[in-house]
Order: structure tokens, then sequence, then C-alpha cells
């Protein structure tokens, strides 16, 4: 056996030690290297804080993207980083809650907001898309909008005729990148809270 079957084996190991997931936490972007710390990828970087915290990897190829397992918060949980491309992020999303047979409303979804000032986050138990195309995608091809999220802040387009298209997939300055250090970490413990069914709590904590 070499090592890499070894891994694909200590990863089947530990879902099959886990059990069946309760949640599903989704951290939203786009797959490669050229959307690296790009604005629309804040969902992935706050995933990264979470592999940090609790000592997984999101490393398995399945339902259209990368996903790990995890204990968040006393819950067994399957993170995932959708390889769809943003626009599609529903497909990778509905395909897990389908295999596990996991309600809309235990889907915790983690993504960019521009409305939000860079080290800003917002929590919400639901609500529509405010016009992101991967939050579109999510509740049109998962069920509905029914879902909690944490959306994290961004920064406004530099002025009114700026694209946004160019604006969110440029990537972070230095200093920003600090700023959002401090948010992907109150997001692990937003997350925490809202796995364990204490949505106000975080609310009240982080809004």
């Amino acid at each position: 056996m070499d090592i890499f079957e070894k891994l694909k084996k200590l990863s089947a190991d530990r879902e099959t030690a886990m059990g069946k997931p309760e949640y599903i936490i989704v951290g939203l972007g786009n797959p490669g290297v050229a959307y690296e710390n790009t604005r629309h990828n804040a969902g992935f970087l706050a995933v990264a804080a979470m592999e940090k915290k609790y000592g997984f990897s999101v490393n398995t190829h399945k339902f259209k993207a990368l996903v790990g397992r995890a204990v968040i918060g006393g819950k067994s949980c399957l993170v995932m980083k959708p390889e769809t491309f943003m626009n599609n992020s529903g497909e990778a999303v509905s395909d897990a809650m389908d295999f596990y047979d996991i309600p809309l409303e235990n889907v915790v979804v983690v993504y960019d907001d521009i409305s939000l000032d860079v080290g800003k986050m917002r929590i919400r138990r639901n609500g529509s898309a405010g016009g992101h195309n991967g939050i579109k995608s999510i509740i049109a091809l998962c069920g509905g909008q029914d879902f909690p999220r944490v959306k994290i802040g961004v920064g406004k387009k530099p002025h009114p005729d700026y694209n946004l298209a160019d604006w969110v997939l440029s990537r972070f300055t230095d200093e920003e990148m600090k700023k959002l250090s401090d948010v992907d970490n109150n997001t692990c413990e937003a997350v925490e809270l809202m796995v364990q069914g204490k949505i106000n709590e975080a609310m009240n904590k982080f809004n």
C-alpha cells in the first residue's frame, strides 16, 4: 500500500468513525491558483481557518467539491468548497444534501459580501440572494432560501463605475488580509454556535 492509498484509507476510516454528518458547512469561492486570496474567495479562506483550528483537511474530491469531515461544536460536519465555480455552487451543495439526506436548515453557507467593509461580518438565519450568484444557485437548486449564512465583508467597489466582476476577483491587500484573519476566527466561533442551534447568540455576538 503506497502513501496515497494509506491516506485515502485514513480518510475513509475517519468518515466511518464520525458517522453520517448532521450539518454541511459550505465556504463559497472559485477553484484554482488564479483565484486564491481574491474577494470572491472569502468563503474558501474561512474554511482554511476552520481546517487550522479543528485539525482536519478539505482535500477529498466528492460532490463536485473538495470536502473534509470535522467535529465542530460537538456536531459531525461535512465541510466543503465547491469546485463548480461560484455561479454553480448549488450543484455541489445539492449533491451532498441528497447523498446524506441533510435538510436545508442544516446547511451553513459562508461567503463574501461587498456591502460590508473588510473586517465586518453578518449572520443571517435565511434570506434572499442579494445579488450574489453563488447564493442564487444554492437557492435555485437546494429547495429555497431557508438556510443560515455567514456573510464576510470584502469591501465596496472603489467607485460606482468600477466593474463588479473585476472588483470581486481582485485580491485583498496585506492590510485587509490581517483584518480578514480576525473575521475568520470569529466565523469559526459563529459556526460552532450555529450548528448547536444558537444562531441568536451568534447574531447577538457578531452582528
